[in-house]
Parts: C-alpha cells; sequence; structure tokens
C-alpha cells in the first residue's frame, strides 16, 4: 500500500499514467484503472466519462480486502488476481506488488488472455515507478510537502 505521505512527483505520475494509456490500447480494453488500497483513484485511462470512478475505485478496494480474509482463511498470502466475467463486460483485477490495483475493464473485442498478457508487461512497469519510490531519500521520499513553508511564511500569507 502507498503510504499516506508518499507523495507522488509529476515525473512519476506521468509514468504511471503513460502506462495505464498504453494498457487500454494494447490490451484492447474499455477502461483501465489504478486505485490504491485504500480505495483511491490514482490514474485511469479509456471510456471513463461513463464510469463513477470513485465508487468503482472504492469497491474495488473493498474487494479487495474481502477476498484477502478468504486468502487467509485458506493460508494464503493474497489471491493477486482475479477476474469477473459478465454478459457485456469482463473484469480483470491484479494486485500490483502488494501495494496498489491495476483494474481493466473490456468486452468481447478482447480476450482474457490478451489481457492477461498486457497486465503482465503493465505490472511490471508499475512495480519499476513503485521501488524507485521505495530508493529515494526519506527526505523526498515521506516528507511532508509543507515542510519547506516557515512559520514566517505562514504569517505573511495572513498579514497581507
Amino acid at each position: 500500500m502507498l503510504s499516506p505521505t508518499t507523495v507522488l512527483r509529476e515525473d512519476d505520475f506521468r509514468r504511471i499514467q503513460a502506462s495505464v494509456d498504453q494498457l487500454v490500447r494494447n490490451a484492447n480494453a474499455k477502461v483501465v484503472f489504478l486505485v490504491d488500497k485504500a480505495g483511491q483513484l490514482i490514474a485511469s485511462s479509456g471510456e471513463v466519462s461513463q464510469l463513477d470512478t470513485t465508487s468503482l475505485a472504492s469497491l474495488t478496494a473493498g474487494n479487495i480486502a474481502a477476498t484477502g480474509g478468504i486468502a487467509k482463511l485458506l493460508r494464503e498470502n493474497e489471491f493477486a488476481t482475479q477476474f469477473h466475467e459478465g454478459k457485456n463486460a469482463h473484469v480483470h483485477i491484479q494486485v500490483v506488488q502488494n501495494r496498489v490495483i491495476l483494474v481493466v475493464i473490456f468486452d468481447a473485442k478482447s480476450s482474457l488472455g490478451l489481457v492477461r498478457l498486457r497486465v503482465r508487461k503493465t505490472s511490471e512497469e508499475l512495480g519499476a515507478v513503485f521501488e524507485n519510490l521505495d530508493r529515494r531519500p526519506l527526505s523526498t521520499r515521506d516528507g511532508s510537502p509543507f515542510a519547506e513553508i516557515t512559520d514566517e511564511d505562514i504569517d505573511n500569507l495572513f498579514n497581507d
């Protein structure tokens, strides 16, 4: 899971968004989105205007949490991959490095095999982004984005 103090820099977000955009094209998917385990949407691509992405992100995280409970009962670490097949829409869910959730929504124009293949590559790309976040010095990785603001700056803000 992403730490609450983790700050994604613009270049990190661009890499994540590029991976998500490319997955939509390469998997011939309708929608792809990336969610943290708390249910917060990180990135999305495809036909997202037709979806309530906030609710879908939250429900997906809840689904992963519930499945984690099942995994523990069965003495498994987790079930990193899930697939839901509907009449018109199918959902492939992949937990990436036990941190984030990659969701691919597709229809009959694609196939589960193609989606799984493309998700594997995208998971590796995203994993590299998050590994780079871990390698950053703590002062830049987990520091508050407000750390550089001084009391004097705050006083000046309210004295104008």
